[in-house]
């Protein structure tokens, strides 16, 4: 405890010493989450034995020319409940901390980072706050740029696992290089018919690495396990075209039973947009695509070196985005998804006054089309796929429509119908449990009543024959600019099929906003479900407490 404190102090030292040279600055930020929990027999919510949960953090940047570094303070005392995604966090701490130079093209950063290679499929590094993950690494990074439109990363490191009054890292090492070149910048003259349009192509490749000793006395196992990938994108002043492949070499490991299968995964991405016009489209293959540092990470949540982005679409709405959000299936998964945007324009029959917005979205994910190797004993492929091709399953379908509209200076609506396919089975691992299909409807209002007050509110209501039935929720948010601002809320599982759990989930919060400073309180009940960012979901407990939170940048 005495060297955990020496270091802290340390730290303070050096970035106050830092900041009172000439030139010099620090910025950062502070965040705080409390919550005291009550026992609620009611919706199954136990007070933990210490009545309190708490996270938070406040990082410190110090910048001067060439010159950067930061920390970041981290408190768990303890951690609220279902928090992190992963492996626990516990204390107080250094939890990130990193210096940075840059000159001529070079920046070199030792310590912890986050960084990306394209859209994440072999490597990214990143942290999500507010869901409970970060893999940040702590190692060296390097990044050049040789010349305009060229750009170089090197990394390598061991990634943070957990936290127990300092990060605790994981086993692994970690490495990779990636290059970019976009061609209208690094070759401006051959390519000047494409800038003139207003074209681009950007290439970009990587290839990472992870070693790990191999300690298994029945199985011979691949200490280095290689990943690369190859990535173009290219844009107009109309189009934006993405696609990325990545292949992995065999990594058997506790997610897919140890198997000496490769991996591979591809995604595609186009986007048309004009004035009032929009359509995009997507699809993706993911086939035993798990990359983490530790072939015996306890969890899907720890060690991740790669990101898998979800095609589903994230909904804001609290039914659609709490009940049955979709988690990407890493170890194999066929993804399609598309949306058009359109604005009817003003004036016009179905535009009116204001003008008239519609979007249609849909996304579905399958199972892989795969067939398990028979007699697998020997080279322990496990089972062999068609790129590309879906299989029997399906794990998930939204299909969602939004009509929204302004009907005078003051009046805004917005009313949206989705219609969902749900294995719950698979997404929540919960085996046995039946396919949930359900319609949603959503009805959003916001009115101005003069230039300070407003008020927002919703209703939505979702049916389903399957899991807890039907569904409603009711929220109003009052806001006093630039101050103040009200909010309740109302879940209520009206259509359980056991009476019993026909339950209400009310909370009402108060917050107060200056400047770069926020404050809020909120008291009532959490349900318990799932909260998702990205296709990367955790579980949330239920509770029943008073919630403070408190922000402020600097």
């Amino acid at each position: 405890m005495t060297n955990r404190i020496l270091s802290s102090t340390a730290a303070l030292l050096i970035v106050s010493g830092l900041a009172a040279q000439e030139g010099g600055q620090v910025h950062g930020n502070f965040s705080m989450d409390g919550q005291l929990y009550n026992d609620d027999e009611e919706i199954g919510a136990v007070k933990p034995p210490s009545d309190f949960g708490l996270n938070a953090w406040t990082n410190l940047v110090y910048r001067n020319n060439n010159i950067e570094a930061g920390v970041r303070f981290e408190s768990y005392e303890p951690a609220l409940l279902g928090y992190p995604a992963g492996e626990a966090w516990n204390g107080t701490g250094i939890g990130y901390r990193y210096a940075t130079f840059r000159k001529d093209g070079l920046e070199v950063t030792a310590g912890n980072f986050y960084e990306q290679f394209g859209q994440g499929l072999a490597f990214r590094s990143y942290e999500e706050r507010y869901l409970g993950v970060d893999n940040a690494m702590d190692g060296v990074r390097v990044k050049f740029s040789p010349d305009t439109g060229i750009f170089l990363k090197g990394i390598i490191g061991t990634q943070r696992f957990a936290f127990n009054r300092t990060t605790v890292q994981g086993v692994g090492l970690v490495r990779g290089i990636d290059g970019e070149v976009s061609l209208t910048e690094a070759f401006p003259r051959l390519f000047a018919r494409w800038a003139e349009k207003g074209n681009n192509l950007s290439l970009g490749a990587s290839f990472v690495s992870k070693f790990q000793a191999d300690r298994d006395p029945t199985l011979e196992l691949p200490e280095n396990v290689g990943v690369w990938a190859g990535r173009l994108h290219y844009t107009t002043p109309r189009w934006d075209l993405y696609s990325e492949y990545a292949y992995k070499i065999n990594d058997p490991n506790g997610s897919n039973n140890f198997i000496y299968k490769p991996g591979q995964a591809l995604m595609v991405n186009a986007t048309y947009s004009v004035s009032g016009l929009g359509v995009t489209a997507g699809a993706h293959t993911y086939d035993n695509m798990v990359f983490q540092s530790d072939r015996g990470a306890p969890t899907l949540f720890d060690l991740n070196i790669n990101y898998l982005p979800t095609l589903a679409k994230q909904h804001s709405y609290n039914l659609p985005a709490t009940l049955y959000p979709y988690a990407t299936q890493p170890n194999g998964e066929v993804a399609y998804s598309g949306e058009v945007f359109y604005k009817f324009k003003r004036g016009s029959a179905l535009g009116g006054k204001y003008g008239t917005k519609v979007t249609v979205n849909w996304s579905g994910a399958w199972s892989l089309d795969s067939t398990a190797l028979p007699n697998d004993t020997v080279r322990l492929r496990g089972y062999r796929t068609r790129f590309f091709a879906m299989g029997p399953r399906q794990y998930f379908s939204d299909l969602n429509v939004e009509l929204r509209k302004r009907f005078s200076a003051d009046w805004e609506l917005a009313l949206t119908w989705l219609n969902l396919v749900y294995d719950i089975d698979v997404v929540q691992g919960k085996p046995g449990k039946p396919t949930v299909y359900a319609n949603m409807f959503i009805l959003e209002g916001l009115h101005n009543f003069n230039d300070k007050t407003a008020l927002r509110f919703e209703l939505q209501q979702l049916g389903t024959g399957q899991d807890q039935g039907d569904w409603a929720t009711a929220l109003a948010e009052l806001t006093f600019s630039p101050h103040w601002f009200l909010a309740v809320m109302d879940q209520y599982n009206y259509g359980n099929p056991v009476e019993k759990d026909r339950t209400h989930y009310p909370v009402g919060s108060v917050g107060y906003i200056r400047g770069g400073s926020r404050i809020s309180f909120s008291y009532g009940r959490q349900r318990a479900g799932i909260f998702c960012v990205g296709g990367v979901c955790r579980v949330v407990p239920a509770a029943n407490g008073l919630t403070a939170s408190i922000t402020t940048t600097f």
